[in-house]
């Protein structure tokens, strides 16, 4: 990458950017500085770094950036058939908020649902507000979902791979601006190596194993 940001940022940098040179070129110090702070937020909010990516057959990486903040057996949800295992992260607005692929394999579907906006860290949070739904499968037929859900500052849900998509482990996919949170399903005997409390970073920490079809 020649410039490590998410290019859903660009309009802001760059017109944040803009807006402070002009208060500067009009010898607004007060205001130039208060813009050149902004424009500094925005760019660390876009950040996209390059991540090395676990080159472990089985194992399932973080699709978020944050800090995990459930880990449970569930069954009855719309993002799985059956039972299955669920991890949640959330994101701050100080994480890096580009979501990656947890496993690779192909896309089924993507379901985007237009809701509410909770405080992302609520569990209700899951299914009443805004949410995206990406359903993968692997080359061996085994099911998983991973869900970008909007908080209650973030706005905005972007997700750029479509069903029939073949996608890889740790590639980017999406962003949510500005706070959320990303809801990981897995099969029922997948082997979960994080608990509540760990810090994370998508595409890189290893969260789980998928076990040995």
């Amino acid at each position: 990458m020649t410039l490590p940001v998410e290019k859903a940022g660009y309009p802001l940098i760059f017109g944040g950017a803009f807006v402070t040179l002009i208060f500067a070129l009009l010898g607004m110090t007060y205001l130039t500085l208060i813009g050149l702070v902004i424009t500094l937020c925005f760019f660390g909010f876009f950040r996209d770094p390059d991540r090395v990516v676990p080159n472990q057959p089985e194992a399932v990486v973080s699709p978020a950036d944050g800090k995990v903040i459930s880990v449970s057996d569930v069954g009855d949800t719309p993002f799985y058939e059956g039972r299955c295992k669920k991890i949640s992260i959330f994101m701050s607005v100080f994480n890096v908020h580009v979501n990656r692929i947890p496993f690779g394999g192909s896309v089924r579907k993507v379901s985007y649902h237009p809701g509410k906006f909770f405080a992302a860290n609520l569990d209700k949070a899951s299914l009443q507000n805004e949410h995206n739904a990406v359903y993968l499968e692997t080359a061996d037929a085994r099911q998983l979902c991973v869900v970008q859900v909007a908080g209650l500052i973030a706005r905005r849900i972007i997700c750029k791979v479509q069903p029939g998509n073949e996608v890889l482990k740790g590639q980017r996919y999406g962003i949510i601006c500005f706070g959320s949170r990303l809801d990981l399903y897995l099969p029922s005997d997948a082997k979960i190596e994080v608990a509540i409390g760990d810090k994370v970073k998508a595409g890189s920490s290893r969260i789980g194993r998928l076990a040995k079809s």
